[in-house]
């Protein structure tokens, strides 16, 4: 009996040694990646996956999240990437609308259904969260005690004059993460409410750039004082010595950064074996390196967690006050940019001409009241909050249709030029014109 219990053993440990070596000898030799991540984060999944699996080389294909889709799109007769990886799950929306990816459901345990209001996994099995983010605001505490600014709270926080040409942004036609952000505070304070806030905020921007990583490469160098980020950027430079610190406004959403399976991926048990670890608690734990800091979907992962992360599934306020709507955010995704870009991004000289002119006069109002100037100023601030459009239309498929994502210098078709021409024109004599009032309302006084 005992020579039959040792014999067992040996078969079982022998067949678990042979399953593990066919598991690995079944993965194709190597899996493409497109992503918009950085190498902070791909490269250590890629150095782990590889020492898990030595048989399979990863190749990442590094492509801002607008370029990755145009890519995956002209590509899919011939398709030769298995995953596309990146942060914006409208994005995703985009590709599985089109038919560019294929379902997978993750055999993983213990994964969060939910990650603040929003489901971890798409429900039908398109793509996979991997990781939370949130978005609000990220702050350099030596720039804030050398020019004695407050720390901020609230986005409403950024729309004071003592935040004047200290805040900075990126594009959100250049940054999926922006567009997010956006989109969190017109969903959660409403269009017109939303925009005003976002109009107000920018008035106090030093600069709007181009990719996503120079806000807090300009935050951690004190070029400026303020950013407006993903969280993980927060994170991330804390966690690396930066004098930062990060801030959730209430007015924000937690969304899944997620992963996805192209459609005739050409290394698909890879790109499956990839999924799967990024799911493990092994994969997981990797988001807490210094160069990552992301919060994991799986609940158990936070045993490990480093200082400085917050638990979104112990707090529960974070992300609480928006119900992100993808969907919504997808089907005027374009639009939303073009309209951030003609009244902001290109307009931004004249948006903080008017603003400094609206904070100089209510300065002079406070000294020496006056009805006449109060009425004045309201007036110019209301001029600088208004939009062009109004949701209803911003939410119509036959106008949101005609904006298509461009490549830097490419132009765009017709009908989104001239709109973009009314648009920009709106946008110049709001601005001119409110300038103009609060420059009246201030030699009133």
């Amino acid at each position: 009996k005992r020579s039959h219990r040792v014999l067992a053993r040996l078969v079982c440990a022998a067949a678990l040694i042979f399953a593990t070596s066919v598991s690995a000898v079944a993965l194709e030799d190597k899996l493409v990646i497109v992503t918009s991540f950085s190498k902070d984060l791909t490269g250590p999944y890629q150095k782990a996956f590889q020492q898990k699996y030595p048989g399979t080389k990863v190749e990442i294909l590094n492509k801002q999240t607008n370029a990755g889709i145009k890519y995956l799109q002209e590509t899919a007769s011939n398709n030769q990437t298995d995953l596309f990886w990146a942060s914006a799950p409208d994005a995703f929306e985009v590709l599985k609308n089109e038919k560019l990816l294929q379902p997978y459901r993750p055999k993983a345990a213990g994964i969060a259904e939910k990650i603040g209001a929003f489901p971890v996994h798409n429900p039908e099995g398109y793509y996979s969260g991997f990781a939370a983010s949130g978005y609000g605001i990220m702050y350099n505490t030596r720039y804030m005690t050398a020019k004695k600014l407050p720390n901020p709270k609230e986005w409403s926080d950024l729309e004071k004059p003592v935040y004047f040409d200290h805040v900075a942004i990126s594009a959100p036609s250049r940054s999926g993460t922006t567009h997010l952000t956006i989109e969190a505070i017109l969903q959660g304070e409403g269009w017109d409410k939303g925009w005003a806030t976002i109009k107000a905020m920018a008035g106090n921007f030093a600069q709007v750039t181009e990719r996503s990583f120079g806000v807090p490469d300009g935050v951690n160098s004190g070029t400026f004082g303020l950013g407006i980020v993903i969280d993980f950027f927060g994170f991330s430079s804390a966690a690396s010595g930066f004098p930062v610190e990060f801030v959730y406004p209430t007015v924000t959403t937690l969304v899944p950064a997620n992963i996805g399976v192209v459609k005739n991926a050409p290394h698909p048990r890879a790109a499956e074996a990839f999924i799967e670890f990024l799911l493990s608690p092994e994969g997981q734990e990797i988001l807490f390196e210094k160069s990552i800091m992301r919060l994991p979907v799986l609940p158990a992962a936070y045993a490990k967690a480093p200082p400085g992360i917050p638990n979104p599934f112990k707090d529960t306020s974070i992300g609480a006050a928006v119900k992100f709507d993808t969907v919504l955010s997808e089907s005027r995704y374009n639009l939303v940019n073009s309209l951030f870009d003609q009244t902001i991004t290109y307009r931004l000289n004249d948006l903080k001409a008017a603003t400094k002119a609206i904070y100089e006069a209510e300065a002079a109002l406070a000294k020496k009241p006056n009805a006449a100037a109060k009425t004045l100023i309201a007036e110019a601030r209301a001029l600088i909050a208004a939009t062009p459009i109004k949701e209803a239309e911003a939410n119509d498929p036959k106008l949101a249709g005609a904006f298509k994502t461009l490549e830097k210098g490419q132009k765009p078709a017709e009908r989104q030029a001239q709109i973009e021409e009314r648009w920009d024109a709106f946008a110049k004599s709001s601005y001119a014109k409110a300038k103009d009032l609060a420059e009246k309302a201030r030699k009133m006084l």
